[in-house]
């Protein structure tokens, strides 16, 4: 990657200089203004915001720490190639597309600033430009343009974190436990550490407290993720990364996960092929499963390939498995699992699991019924 820098104007201060304005960024390539970067709905482990110059076609990716921008060009160059892998990564820089970087660009204000400080906070964003040759644009640009006119949420780029002063974490537990949803939300919104604290409060040997905590942080990610799904996918990101990463501790992670992509599916859908790799791991199979039917409830297409794996739980020796697939399979609702839930209608082995909001303690024949009552028995 040979990336060309556009660097801003330098503010020249002093006695006999006046203070050089923020302006609007412009393409480098045609210098035409160019609308805010935009989120696309669909959400990914690494994403950045996106826009496209309506006058050359050019495309960029807003990093906004300055840190990521090898990750952000990537991002840029798969979104002109309207995300086909193969085209992206057999294109040659300089013969096939070109490149460019502006830097100091604030996404709160959608200005690129003179100086490196503006109203006390440090800019540090770029927009990393990529534009494909005439050819390949023939092929790509109007599919690119169609994802940003149909597939956006947000109409301006995400805002800053804002540390707000009444955040502590005695407040976040009071709403917690008082049920004060909108009041969670509307924190989590500006400042990441209440989610922070919500999966701390997570991890406790409680396992009804911890199912309840689960349920508002699910309804918690679903409100905040439609002003700020930024946050919510970094989140999820961090949730995944600690169930997966040895030795960490990750009481319902898993579980939290599966929740929030079921509160959100068109956001947060992705996530499931993540939550299916956990099946490959003894230890969370039981995680995995709740979280397989609790995505499968509201979008069961996100987890259809866990069919085969949750038949096979049927007829395992343990029945929390067999008990938790049988219920999974309920909610995917496919068909050909009625015969093997039939042999599980006399089960009467109890074991205890969260569904309909209530941990209780059920059969795993009563679940094989209330599964095959789904399926149209």
């Amino acid at each position: 990657m040979k990336l060309t820098f556009i660097i801003p104007h330098e503010d020249i201060t002093g006695d006999r200089y006046m203070r050089v304005p923020p302006e609007g960024p412009r393409c480098p390539f045609c210098y035409h203004k160019i609308e805010p970067p935009k989120e696309l709905r669909e959400r990914k482990y690494l994403e950045f915001p996106l826009g496209t110059c309506e006058h050359c076609g050019a495309v960029y990716a807003y990093d906004v720490t300055g840190h990521n921008q090898g990750a952000a060009f990537i991002e840029a160059l798969l979104f002109a190639c309207n995300y086909d892998d193969y085209l992206a990564f057999s294109l040659s820089a300089d013969e096939d597309y070109s490149d460019a970087v502006v830097e100091k660009y604030d996404g709160l204000t959608h200005q690129v600033m003179p100086q490196k400080i503006f109203e006390d906070r440090y800019i540090k964003g770029v927009l990393i430009f990529v534009k494909l040759n005439k050819e390949f644009r023939e092929v790509t640009d109007q599919k690119v343009k169609a994802k940003l006119k149909t597939a956006l949420l947000l109409s301006n780029p995400p805002k800053p974190k804002i540390r707000m002063g009444k955040f502590s974490k005695e407040t976040v537990h009071t709403y917690v436990y008082d049920n004060k949803i909108e009041e969670l939300a509307s924190m989590a919104e500006s400042d990441s550490r209440v989610l922070s604290e919500l999966q701390r409060m997570i991890y406790t040997p409680d396992e009804p407290l911890r199912w309840r905590i689960i349920e508002i942080t699910g309804e918690v990610c679903k409100r905040a993720g439609e002003e700020r799904p930024d946050i919510i996918s970094k989140f999820l990101t961090r949730l995944l990364q600690n169930a997966a990463t040895s030795g960490a501790s990750a009481w319902g992670a898993i579980e939290t996960s599966g929740m929030i992509i079921s509160k959100n599916p068109d956001l947060f859908g992705e996530y499931s092929e993540a939550i299916l790799s956990f099946l490959k791991f003894e230890n969370m199979w039981k995680d995995a499963i709740w979280a397989i039917g609790r995505i499968a409830a509201t979008n069961p297409d996100l987890v259809k390939y866990a069919f085969k794996p949750l038949c096979s739980f049927l007829e395992n020796a343990d029945p929390v498995l067999r008990g938790h697939a049988a219920w999974a399979l309920g909610e995917l609702g496919n068909n050909s699992a009625r015969e093997a839930l039939q042999k599980l209608e006399t089960d009467d082995n109890v074991f205890s699991i969260y569904k309909d909001g209530q941990f209780k303690e059920e059969t795993v024949g009563q679940l094989a019924k209330e599964a095959l009552i789904k399926l149209g028995k």
